[in-house]
């Protein structure tokens, strides 16, 4: 099914913060998809706990993990609570497909993602969207003052290649609500509290 635009809530670095997840379910009522770039909770003490609340939302769920949350362990839970995990794969809504990498955030190369990169194949009658933790090298979303650019080259070069056309990242709490474009591709950490984006 062919669809022109779709109006996307991302947010990410949640952090057990229950209050700000309520004003995340009554976004979600005008909106075709929510996704999640990970860090739903503190060292997985509250996970569950927040999963369970987040099944008031009614439209779909893509979520991918952060450094905050063990890969294997919220692909289980998200199984449990019928969500999206799209860590490691990508998951197609009509014409748009959703790509996930989680995890990370503090290293500036990642083997694990490069060698994960060399095997994705991007359909042309697909239109991308990233979704990963780390935010990309070398953009507004990972500047941080006196220490500069601290994002992800690996994921960066991926970016470049691919042209995505939207990039949604999280894990800097100093950068929530920044934006920034590389050539056509519009990059954003939400942060707790989302944004709602069209593309």
């Amino acid at each position: 099914m062919f669809k022109k635009f779709m109006k996307i809530l991302a947010f990410g670095d949640l952090h057990g913060d229950i209050k700000t997840l309520n004003k995340i379910i009554k976004k979600s009522k005008s909106v075709d998809v929510v996704v999640c770039a990970g860090d739903l909770s503190n060292f997985s003490m509250d996970l569950e706990i927040v999963l369970n609340k987040l099944k008031k939302i009614e439209k779909p769920l893509l979520i991918i993990n952060g450094n905050h949350e063990l890969d294997y362990e919220l692909k289980k839970l998200c199984k449990k609570y019928k969500f999206i995990f799209i860590h490691k794969t990508q998951y197609n809504i009509a014409n748009y497909s959703f790509v996930g990498f989680g995890g990370g955030g503090f290293s500036q190369i990642d083997k694990e993602f490069e060698s994960w990169a060399k095997k994705f194949k991007k359909r042309k009658d697909k239109k991308i969207v990233l979704v990963t933790h780390a935010p990309i090298f070398n953009t507004k979303l990972d500047f941080l003052q006196g220490l500069g650019h601290v994002g992800n080259k690996s994921m960066r070069k991926f970016v470049d290649k691919i042209k995505p056309i939207l990039v949604v990242c999280g894990h800097l709490h100093e950068n929530f609500n920044v934006t920034d474009e590389i050539k056509k591709t519009k990059l954003i950490n939400p942060g707790k509290e989302g944004k709602i984006l069209t593309i």
